[in-house]
């Protein structure tokens, strides 16, 4: 039974690491601040690890890829694995607060669409706010809420792609 359960972790611990480098080589190949407003891939990857793996799954998939995109964007990279780690982890709890899954096999779409939206949306925000506190950025009213409607859709779009893939592997294993 113990080879049984270290086989187990041995693959969500691999599925999690693959999917943090997924995330990491989406931030690398885009330009900042492009890749800031195209995040519906990484959403998408946190709020289907955080389904596959459940608590803390998102978390973890965001720390590896947020330590990746710190090597190669060094001067701000106590920056850039804060904020990935908080947006795996707001994903994790809000995923956990509006209770996502129902048993082993079911989950619920609009639940995982409202969790990863909150997500996406309240991190942007968070993360648009520290650069203005820090004068990194200029406030702008136009920029901000060009973040919370990116934020939406992002959101909107990668917690309905998650349940989508989620549901497709999940048939397929039966």
């Amino acid at each position: 039974m113990e080879a049984t359960k270290l086989g187990s972790n041995s693959k969500k611990l691999t599925l999690a690491t693959l999917f943090g480098v997924m995330i990491f080589l989406s931030k690398v190949a885009l330009p900042s601040p492009i890749d800031k407003a195209f995040i519906i891939f990484q959403a998408t990857l946190l709020s289907l690890g955080h389904l596959i793996l459940g608590m803390p799954g998102a978390a973890y998939i965001s720390l590896v890829g947020g330590l990746l995109t710190a090597l190669v964007r060094a001067p701000l990279a106590f920056f850039t694995i804060t904020f990935a780690l908080l947006y795996g982890l707001m994903i994790d709890v809000t995923s956990s607060i509006f209770k996502v899954r129902e048993g082993q096999e079911n989950v619920r779409t609009g639940r995982v669409i409202i969790a990863v939206t909150v997500s996406t949306a309240v991190v942007g925000l968070i993360g648009y706010y520290t650069s203005v506190a820090l004068q990194l950025l200029p406030r702008n009213p136009v920029l901000e809420i060009s973040i919370l409607i990116a934020g939406v859709i992002n959101g909107v779009a990668g917690g309905f792609l998650s349940v989508m893939i989620w549901r497709r592997v999940f048939k397929r294993s039966r």
